[in-house]
């Protein structure tokens, strides 16, 4: 049987769209075809211990294309007679790709998602993505805004495919009770606008927190509910008590991936004014979370 290493910093327990897209697309894999290397999170054990596939940890926070962790990437494909390596970004696992066709791998695949696109702006980082490219067979991107950033730097060096996210209507679908998310939080029978993702400048929650008592003045029972955690979450609550903004703002920090659709649910509005940032080399490339809601 033909088997893929996957070779990725961002896998769950770790939450964040690009996880959830290399998570989906494993799914739809059969499980003895696949071998993961990963950087390592709180978690990992416990969630790895779930899946029908081997997960092999880093040991690290941030995965790198370093020599030794080349070589561990080079030495899982042989263990494991793995003949594609696909990497879940390809900026900069991609760096590995020689090495790794040097262990025996006829078929290398990488993904893009949005920072490439700023990778591809900058004189430095341009030559290290023209480099990843060409040790590629394939580079993937997820929207036709994605691709017309990439192709004219990069489609010269590699064949470039889409490959776009999608998501699970199983567990995504109108249907889905916010009843319970709504009694958690004291919504009641609310209007309320929900915004899902990281607490990151680029999501633009910070927007929201700013315009809130605008939507209030027109709708006084108005409540937001911002799901997710990050590195914003202290600032946008230190905003919200400042702006007495309490009784209308609900911040849930992180949330199991389980009761993502339900926290949907809750909402009748869903909001992520999303931002382009550092003059286009910060981008939403695609935002899963707008698929799911």
């Amino acid at each position: 049987m033909s088997r893929t290493l996957v070779v990725t910093n961002d896998f769950p327990p770790r939450q964040g769209g690009i996880q959830t897209f290399v998570a989906a697309l494993l799914a739809t894999r059969p499980p003895d075809s696949l071998v993961v290397y990963a950087s390592d999170s709180p978690g990992s054990a416990a969630h790895d211990a779930t899946l029908p596939y081997r997960v092999v940890r880093a040991g690290t926070s941030m995965l790198l294309p370093t020599p030794a962790a080349t070589r561990q990437a080079a030495a899982l494909a042989r263990e494991h007679g793995c003949d594609t390596v696909f990497f879940g970004a390809a900026a900069p696992l991609g760096l590995m790709s020689p090495a790794l066709r040097r262990a025996g791998v006829r078929r290398l695949v990488g993904a893009t998602h949005g920072h490439e696109t700023g990778w591809v702006a900058l004189p430095g980082a341009r030559a290290m993505m023209r480099r990843i490219a060409t040790g590629l067979d394939v580079l993937t991107y997820i929207s036709a805004y994605t691709q017309g950033k990439l192709a004219p730097v990069l489609a010269g060096r590699t064949t470039m495919a889409q490959l776009s996210p999608g998501v699970d209507v199983d567990r995504f679908h109108p249907g889905v009770d916010g009843t319970t998310v709504r009694e958690r939080y004291g919504l009641g029978d609310a209007p309320v606008v929900v915004c899902v993702s990281r607490l990151v400048h680029r999501k633009g929650q910070d927007v929201l927190v700013e315009g809130w008592s605008q939507v209030l003045a027109r709708h006084p029972r108005a409540r937001l509910l911002l799901v997710g955690g990050g590195p914003l979450e202290q600032r946008l609550r230190r905003t919200v008590a400042e702006r007495g903004l309490g009784s209308s703002v609900v911040l849930t920090g992180g949330v199991p991936a389980g009761e993502l659709p339900a926290h949907y649910a809750a909402g009748d509005v869903f909001a992520m004014p999303c931002r382009t940032r550092r003059g286009g080399l910060d981008v939403e490339g695609l935002g899963m979370v707008f698929l799911e809601a």
